[in-house]
């Protein structure tokens, strides 16, 4: 018993330490969604965005689409780092599917982080235990996951949002290492090692399949290499 508490404990401190020294690596950029129409800087992909400001806060709307949708910034090339956002969806069965993706290289060949937010506060188990996922476009699909890996790319959100209200959303990446942070929280909800052997990409905004969303507050933070 001894030994697997102070390997978990390991696994946490390590995710902690290297957290922070992303952090500390080189200054925050501020993404402007406000040029998100704009015609240059935004590449948008099977949505289309509205922009909207919501007590001071800019904020962009995706449309609802069948297929995944992504705007990506084309003119940030993003290796390892911090991406932070915050996004709202809503408490819809299979009809809110919302996060970024890292490592661009077209509109099909990506990394992503995404949540499901009508599985946030649902009492299904199973369903709760999908409530964040990491998928790799095009090898690895949340569904070819789901059934060959199941339960290792997709887990619980802790602490569980408003599955109808925003909540914020901090993704450290120290390839291949991937740490999704919740609400403030320093327990990550999810740690994988990505699939894909991309170093680096574009970075964007993702929604699955028909999902719209909301997001605000993006910050990139790219670490300098070691």
């Amino acid at each position: 018993m001894t030994s697997v508490i102070s390997r978990g404990t390991s696994v946490i401190l390590l995710t902690l330490f290297a957290t922070c020294w992303l952090i500390s690596q080189e200054q925050t950029k501020a993404i402007d969604l406000s040029a998100i129409n704009a015609g240059s800087g935004w590449k948008v992909v099977n949505r289309t965005a509205t922009l909207l400001e919501e007590e001071g806060k800019k904020v962009v709307r995706f449309s609802e689409s069948a297929g995944f949708g992504i705007a990506w910034l084309e003119d940030v090339q993003f290796s390892n780092g911090v991406i932070e956002f915050d996004a709202r969806g809503k408490d819809e069965f299979q009809k809110s599917f919302i996060g970024v993706a890292f490592h661009i290289a077209s509109a099909d060949t990506f990394d992503a982080v995404y949540f499901r937010p009508f599985n946030f506060k649902t009492p299904d188990k199973v369903r709760a235990n999908h409530a964040v996922q990491y998928i790799s476009h095009p090898d690895y699909t949340w569904n070819k996951l789901r059934a060959e890996k199941p339960e290792q790319y997709e887990k619980p959100v802790s602490p569980v949002p408003d599955p109808n209200g925003w909540f914020h959303v901090r993704i450290v990446i120290d390839s291949p290492r991937v740490s999704v942070f919740v609400a403030g929280s320093k327990t990550p909800s999810l740690v994988v090692d990505q699939l894909s052997t991309r170093g680096q990409g574009m970075v964007g905004l993702f929604m699955g399949s028909p999902s719209g969303g909301d997001f605000a507050n993006l910050e990139v933070t790219p670490a300098v290499a070691r």
